[in-house]
């Protein structure tokens, strides 16, 4: 990485994150872990090498946000949990799933970086675990794909979960992209009973709007949410390191504005931002980059919270 100015005057954010595996720091606000799930890909990738391209981008940016006039890092308490090794597989899963149960106590709102989308699955059961189990867990996916394939891959942990306990009625789909899935597995969500905020039911609709109506479904008779952030949302413009990224998906800011309301509800428990392979990023990291703001609106929506 190159190095950087040094200006006391402007923090960087990647200072406010404390070390919590060499620290011994043990409770914060925000949680940051990283899960980097890649082995059972549809496509093969190099997602693993995300969390920590994206732990390298904060440093290239601050936490103030001039549009809320807040600096986060004055209100909450971030710590780094460090990477979960070996997270593929049945074995992995299961160190996936007691590490993100304890990770939970630790913080009152957790972010975990993939990684694909596999890691959802463990991540989730995991957030459930700590609430009292999946049929107490709502569940908002941000993501072009339906992730209801069969089998197990980046392409199947909705389905997983839905198996495992969570109540497909508490499930809410933002952002399904037309062409990027199939008529057979359309008619399993319906089938799940999950409600599906399609793409091109967002044109024109404020983001706030559109995630108020995810709430109502995730956040009924649930004691905690669980958002999915796949990048691969976004137009492939904004995210080229996404391999499953189409043209059309929401822009950069419409994602951003996403990620501050998951980061001000109160019900929401885990956050996590997968499907980016740092490896095809562009020369200016414009994904990578992109992953580092989420962290930040979030860390400003749980300011906010606060």
């Amino acid at each position: 990485m190159v190095e950087l100015h040094h200006d006391p005057l402007w923090p960087r954010a990647s200072a406010w994150l404390h070390d919590g595996v060499t620290t011994g720091l043990e409770r914060a606000d925000l949680a940051l872990i990283g899960i980097g799930t890649h082995l059972s890909a549809i496509t093969a990738n190099n997602a693993h090498m995300t969390p920590g391209a994206v732990r390298d981008a904060l440093a290239r940016y601050s936490t103030w946000s001039a549009a809320r006039e807040i600096d986060f890092a004055e209100r909450i308490t971030g710590i780094d949990l460090g990477d979960i090794a070996d997270p593929d597989g049945p074995q992995g899963e299961a160190r996936v799933i007691t590490t993100i149960a304890e990770a939970i106590e630790k913080c009152r709102l957790l972010i975990a970086l993939g990684g694909d989308n596999a890691m959802s699955f463990s991540a989730a059961c995991g957030t459930g675990e700590a609430i009292g189990g999946l049929s107490e867990l709502g569940l908002i996916t941000l993501d072009a794909h339906h992730d209801v394939r069969d089998g197990i891959s980046n392409g199947s942990p909705i389905r997983r979960l839905i198996e495992a306990g969570v109540q497909g009625a508490k499930v809410a789909q933002v952002g399904i992209s037309d062409f990027a899935n199939s008529k057979e597995y359309a008619a399993r969500v319906k089938d799940f009973g999950i409600t599906v905020i399609r793409r091109d039911q967002m044109r024109g609709r404020p983001m706030s709007d559109v995630m108020a109506e995810a709430y109502a479904i995730s956040g009924s008779g649930t004691q905690g949410i669980y958002v999915d952030i796949d990048v691969d949302v976004c137009d492939r413009s904004v995210a080229p390191a996404c391999p499953a990224a189409t043209p059309g998906g929401l822009s950069a800011d419409e994602l951003r504005q996403i990620a501050f309301e998951c980061g001000t509800n109160t019900k929401v428990r885990a956050i996590d931002i997968t499907e980016i392979d740092a490896t095809l990023d562009t020369p200016d990291q414009r994904t990578v980059r992109l992953a580092a703001l989420l962290i930040l609106e979030i860390a400003t929506g749980l300011a906010v919270r606060a």
